[in-house]
């Protein structure tokens, strides 16, 4: 909602002030020459003319000054209107139909049920791409691809990649239909920063709903990553509903920044996203090969440090990641890190303990599996050497380790 007062503009004040100074001037200059010197009546036109023209220049200052960048309309400096905004991605977000397996009846004959989701429009190198979440066309049948003109067409899959929740799929549509939303960094994101969310909630095609970024570098599980988390996940103060999924989070400048994922049942105001810059680094990979295989693998299980497992194993160290198990022949246990040594029950959960302490890779401080993760994703390859900084019977040491690929199922990092 836009301010009832507008706040003025210091350099226009200063500039409304010149000009009547200058208009004031000029108006009495001229007449005290005319009263003075009995000017013609070509000076008084003149003067006429010069006074009209200061007016409309007062005029222009005065009127409310609306600057357009791309595709945002700025008002007053940093107000947004929210409903243009929407205006200018709203066709550029589409419904995603299909088929999905329900069971088997006594016959052993398949039987199928109506899914949907949401998707986004998207030109990748002159290829025009709808881009969703995994579980959306996950072993899905009949997918079609709804416009919000109503028009629908089959669509296929080109890529999947369930550890980051990510689909693309190619449309069999013509080129009128498609309004591409261009995808820019999430690295940029700052928590309070606004966000928008266009979607399908609960089959309410083209529904937008707005709130804030409320945390970055989050982790997330789910069904379809074989164990692994999801790293720097968005946190978002939007609504996110079931159908939502799939559907783009943009920025104020109608810039794609993730894609909504996933809502914590019987929660308020708390949604999650797939960053931008995971679909950057793999979109490629997903149109061209159909998968992405540069998840980097660590080898190894564990927890988050807190104060009650640094005081139950008699360490100095309170944050980090708790090594709990190494996988036999993995990167991990090839560098000679140490899993844990003993169970025991802390509070309401068993840990445990004994193992190394991963407190910081390459320099960068590790607080734990949210860091761990983030870090492992967004900035390294397998093949690549990493060091890891551990402490060890209450010593910090340094270990260096070559990331290997990441397995197909696993519990581990």
């Amino acid at each position: 909602m836009e301010p009832s007062e507008k706040p003025t503009n210091p350099r226009t004040s200063t500039l409304l002030i010149v000009i009547i100074v200058i208009a004031s001037l000029l108006v009495g200059g001229s007449f005290g020459y005319w009263i003075c010197y009995s000017a013609t009546s070509e000076d008084i036109d003149a003067l006429k003319n010069q006074v009209t023209l200061l007016q409309n220049q007062l005029s222009q200052i005065q009127s409310p000054q609306n600057v357009t960048y791309e595709n945002v309309t700025v008002i007053s400096g940093d107000n947004v209107s929210v409903s243009q905004l929407y205006a200018q991605v709203a066709d550029s977000v589409v419904v995603i139909r299909d088929m999905v397996l329900s069971g088997y009846d006594i016959f052993g004959r398949a039987y199928y049920s109506q899914a949907q989701g949401s998707g986004f429009v998207h030109n990748f190198t002159g290829q025009m791409v709808v881009v969703t979440n995994y579980h959306v066309v996950d072993g899905a049948i009949d997918i079609t691809v709804t416009f919000s003109n109503g028009n629908a067409y089959p669509a296929t899959v080109l890529g999947l990649d369930p550890y980051a929740e990510l689909a693309v799929l190619s449309v069999d549509a013509p080129e009128e239909e498609y309004f591409p939303l261009e995808i820019v960094s999430s690295s940029y994101l700052k928590v309070g920063d606004p966000v928008i969310v266009v979607g399908t909630p609960y089959g309410l095609a083209g529904s937008m709903s707005t709130g804030y970024v409320s945390a970055l570098g989050r982790t997330l599980s789910a069904e379809t990553t074989g164990g692994y988390v999801i790293p720097n996940v968005i946190q978002t103060t939007a609504p996110l509903n079931p159908g939502n999924s799939g559907g783009p989070v943009l920025n104020y400048q109608g810039q794609v920044v993730g894609i909504a994922t996933a809502i914590v049942e019987n929660s308020q105001g708390v949604g999650f996203a797939i960053p931008s810059n995971t679909i950057l680094r793999e979109i490629e990979d997903l149109i061209n090969k159909g998968s992405y295989e540069n998840h980097p693998w660590l080898g190894a299980s564990g927890t988050d440090m807190n104060y009650r497992i640094a005081e139950v194993m008699d360490v100095d160290v309170t944050y980090g990641w708790l090594i709990a198990q190494v996988t036999s022949g993995g990167p991990a246990d090839k560098a000679g890190l140490q899993g844990g040594t003993e169970q025991v029950r802390i509070g309401d959960e068993r840990v445990v303990i004994g193992g190394d302490i991963v407190i910081a890779i390459n320099g960068t401080r590790i607080t734990g599996i949210d860091d761990l993760s983030a870090y492992l994703e967004e900035y390294t390859l397998p093949g690549q050497t990493i060091d890891l900084t551990v402490v060890r019977d209450n010593a910090t040491a340094l270990v260096s380790l070559e990331l290997g690929s990441r397995p197909t199922t696993t519990t581990q990092t």
